[in-house]
């Protein structure tokens, strides 16, 4: 073909002959757009971006992805999607369990990258003149940056109980409640968790970090719900306009990076013992049945259960400053719901059993599925869309007509729109601070580079992208949730 998925037309925000626009918000790049694509392309995205998604290597990735052994149905790229590692984040697959793959670069380096969303019974209102002291009450409990240590200590085997059994331990501590553990992803614990898989050396990386959210685009925010799409919905949340939130996004940490890094060393050494051949080394795997797939797998679940005990201890910590500030009653945080965006996970779809990879995607399940849980029946699974910093955030919920359209997927964020070092030549540190605190947003960050690198300027427009989602029928909008305070890494 004169022009592929890798060629400069394809790039240039065109849409190339071998792809055409099925609806606003879809277009499709089928199986014969390239040798060895084995199911057809999904690309969720509106005309512009379609134009930001096509400047990168993204389109070539899932391409790459479409090619993988045992991938069944589509391949999609959320309307966030960006180049990555192997996958593009943003992407979505599914592998039959019986004959597919296990990619750890299907997952990504930060196993259990998610958003945890918790409610306040105040209003913005109530609390304004409280706000700074609170946001620097979280900064200072709530450990940040590379390598940053947490306030909790585990021994060893108390490491490998958060491990194998996740929140559930944590609840044993006192850590979490009956009550949090029915509105968290599979209940904050993965039962196919295998501490043993872990290696000594990600366990060194991640034991004492539970409790910390990390650097790049990790955050903890002081929000309030700014406008309400779904009254009911929105009811059987219990949101409420004005209300104050507290948004956590943060993953497995140091951990989950080693255990990615472990596997993906590993795969790339036995693939050629399993005739596998890839267009992209990134793309390293293993049949999901073999003896490699099963240890990563077991592996990537401990990681997960890690990184929902991760969300969880900083749910104390931030529990605990509410109620410094105000009180055992009106500081109360009710936990909504904590969803996954890095994660491969077992799923019946239709009459097959999928291991569905979702890379920088979030689960988004409807009223209908087993999974959702019983308080959101009526409804759907909360979908939680994080923003960037000065953006607005989303909580959508899934929808049954998604299930059967994405896997039961949708976006995780804006989706960035620069790489971090073109980031930061548009706007300092120090100018990205002055503008958050114009529009009277409260800011603690140590580091002005990790400012300059996460400004707004360098994702997506968030509020496009969660309408793509939206239009598409992938979730449907409930409310929007604007920054108030700001805690980075």
């Amino acid at each position: 073909m004169s022009t592929t998925p890798e060629s400069p037309e394809s790039r240039s925000g065109a849409l190339p002959h071998f792809a055409h626009r099925v609806s606003p918000t879809l277009v499709e790049v089928p199986a014969s757009a390239r040798a060895g694509m084995r199911v057809p392309v999904h690309v969720w995205a509106d005309e512009e971006l379609w134009r930001q998604i096509a400047r990168d290597r993204t389109l070539l990735q899932i391409v790459n992805v479409a090619t993988l052994p045992g991938i069944a149905g589509v391949a999609h790229a959320m309307p966030d999607a960006h180049e990555g590692y192997g996958f593009p984040v943003g992407g979505v697959a599914a592998f039959r369990a019986r004959d597919g793959i296990i990619s750890p670069g299907g997952v990504g380096y930060d196993i259990n990258c998610g958003v945890r969303l918790l409610a306040a019974e105040v209003g913005h209102g109530q609390v304004k003149n409280r706000l700074e002291p609170i946001v620097g009450d979280l900064a200072r409990s709530i450990p940040s940056g590379t390598g940053k240590g947490s306030h909790l200590r585990f021994t060893a085997a108390e490491l490998d109980r958060v491990l194998g059994e996740g929140c559930s331990f944590l609840a044993e501590r006192g850590l979490a409640t009956a009550a949090d553990l029915t509105t968290i992803e599979a209940g904050g614990a993965l039962p196919a968790a295998d501490p043993g898989s872990v290696s000594e050396r990600a366990k060194q990386r991640g034991g004492g970090q539970l409790g910390s959210i990390g650097s790049g685009n990790h955050f903890v925010e002081v929000q309030k719900v700014d406008r309400i799409f779904d009254t009911a919905a929105a009811e059987a949340l219990g949101l409420w306009k004005g209300q104050l939130t507290v948004l956590i996004h943060t993953g497995s940490r140091g951990l989950g990076h080693q255990v990615c890094t472990d596997y993906v060393r590993g795969m790339d050494a036995v693939m050629a013992r399993h005739g596998i051949e890839l267009p992209d080394r990134e793309l390293a795997c293993a049949p999901f049945d073999s003896p490699e797939g099963k240890r990563y797998f077991g592996a990537m679940c401990a990681a997960a259960n890690f990184a929902f005990s991760n969300r969880q201890a900083i749910t104390w910590a931030a529990r605990e400053v509410f109620r410094r500030a105000l009180g055992e009653e009106d500081g109360r945080l009710r936990l909504i719901y904590d969803v996954a965006h890095n994660m491969a996970k077992p799923e019946r779809h239709g009459d097959e059993d999928l291991l569905v990879h979702r890379k920088g995607a979030t689960r988004a399940f409807g009223p209908s599925h087993p999974e959702t849980p019983a308080a959101y029946r009526e409804i759907g699974q909360p979908v939680l869309i994080p923003g960037s910093m000065g953006t607005a955030s989303y909580v959508l919920v899934g929808t049954d007509e998604g299930f059967g359209l994405s896997f039961g997927s949708t976006c995780h964020g804006a989706g960035r729109a620069m790489s971090r070092t073109a980031a930061k030549k548009v706007q300092k540190g120090n100018e990205v601070r002055k503008a958050l605190e114009d529009q009277g947003i409260i800011v603690r960050c140590a580091s002005a580079g990790e400012l300059a690198e996460e400004a707004p300027h360098a994702y997506k427009d968030v509020d496009r992208v969660v309408d793509v989602v939206h239009d598409a029928g992938l979730a449907r909008k409930v409310a929007r949730l604007v920054p108030l305070g700001v805690v980075k890494g």
